[in-house]
């Protein structure tokens, strides 16, 4: 039904339409009584075999939302039902802002993968501050994932990114400083470790003067980074005492792609996410693995579609995982089927637990349980 529906939809409807629509459609139907609690009895992971601990959370499962799909805080939990063991909200900015021109947001349907300049269209920090605490059902955890203001200068970029952090630091079980998105200019610019350094460092701080809560602080990473620099920000996470990177976000690459390259090229500037970006964000993975060993939590997103895909980054080093394309383009039973379908890939070969596999592949081989 969903890949018939799939069909129809994609071919007469704007991406970021559909997306609203969806998006709209989920969380009315997870607030009907009785209905929201048989759907998240059907669709929620339970087995223990999967159970892991990170960022001073208690999951169900590895397999978590990424940053983009809620931008402002309208439905998090709605999407938990749905069998995300965590969201991640976002990306918010100091200030509200509308974010690129439309259209933003294309299907490039050959390869399964999207590509968008969406350019972090939010309310800012503070509406998305207030959502959150008015949120009724906080069983599902929710990191924030926060970027600067497009009219900020780079200059300015720290005392932004800290005035997100003091709004949201409250509502937040971990906060991603994302300084990889290609949309927004000079963005990418930060991850130069010179500048980098002093903007970790602020948000850490503002972080610790909110509140008597240590909030988990990750920094999300693009895979188009040169090996040397993916090296230089992971020896910075150490050194300034990170709780994890994730790794990655979209890539500017056009490389690999099936879909006629004239009519991507029409399509303008953005980020491709999907199975295109399989491969390097696996790459990028498994360097930040051998630099930092089991110090850091690795979180591992960009081309994850199938229980084999997060098999492979989970004995790569990812300790967490996180789906939005393969979500697009797998449907609301996506989740249920990834966590489903580990399950059997861990027993298989051999584990009792999901702990024991994290970087369990060296070099292309195999640690036997």
């Amino acid at each position: 039904m969903y890949r018939l529906l799939f069909s129809i939809v994609f071919r007469w409807f704007p991406a970021e339409e559909v997306h609203h629509f969806a998006f709209r459609v989920i969380r009315v139907v997870a607030g009907i009584p009785g209905v929201c609690g048989l759907l998240r009895w059907w669709l929620a992971q339970h087995d223990s075999i999967l159970r892991v601990r990170a960022l001073g959370l208690d999951l169900p499962g590895p397999l978590g939302l990424a940053a983009g799909f809620d931008k402002d805080a309208r439905g998090p939990d709605a999407l938990g039902v749905l069998g995300f063991t965590f969201v991640e909200i976002g990306t918010v900015t100091a200030q509200s802002q509308p974010g690129n021109p439309r259209p933003r947001l294309f299907r490039l349907v050959e390869d399964r993968a999207l590509l968008n300049r969406m350019g972090f269209n939010n309310t800012g920090a503070a509406a998305v501050a207030d959502r959150l605490r008015r949120r009724r059902d906080r069983r599902v955890p929710v990191g924030v994932n926060i970027g600067k203001t497009k009219r900020v200068s780079e200059d300015e970029a720290v005392a932004d990114y800290a005035a997100s952090a003091r709004l949201l630091a409250e509502h937040a079980d971990y906060m991603v400083v994302n300084v990889s998105s290609p949309n927004t200019p000079g963005l990418r610019a930060l991850q130069a470790v010179e500048h980098l350094r002093p903007l970790l460092a602020g948000v850490r701080e503002a972080l610790d003067t909110v509140g008597s809560r240590r909030v988990p602080l990750l920094v999300k990473i693009a895979p188009d980074l040169a090996d040397e620099d993916v090296d230089a920000v992971a020896d910075l996470a150490l050194e300034l005492r990170l709780d994890g990177i994730i790794a990655t976000n979209t890539t500017i690459s056009r490389e690999g792609l099936v879909s006629d390259p004239t009519s991507v090229q029409a399509l303008g500037a953005g980020g491709v996410s999907g199975p295109p970006l399989k491969e390097r964000s696996l790459a990028v993975l498994r360097r930040l693995r051998g630099r930092v060993g089991n110090r850091l939590v690795l979180v591992a997103v960009g081309g994850i579609e199938s229980p084999e895909d997060i098999w492979a980054r989970i004995q790569a080093g990812a300790t967490l995982a996180q789906g939005y394309t393969g979500f697009v383009y797998g449907g609301p039973l996506w989740p249920r089927r990834i966590h489903r379908g580990l399950a059997r890939l861990l027993r298989q070969a051999g584990y009792t637990s999901i702990d024991q596999a994290v970087g369990s592949t060296v070099d292309g081989r195999t640690e036997k349980p």
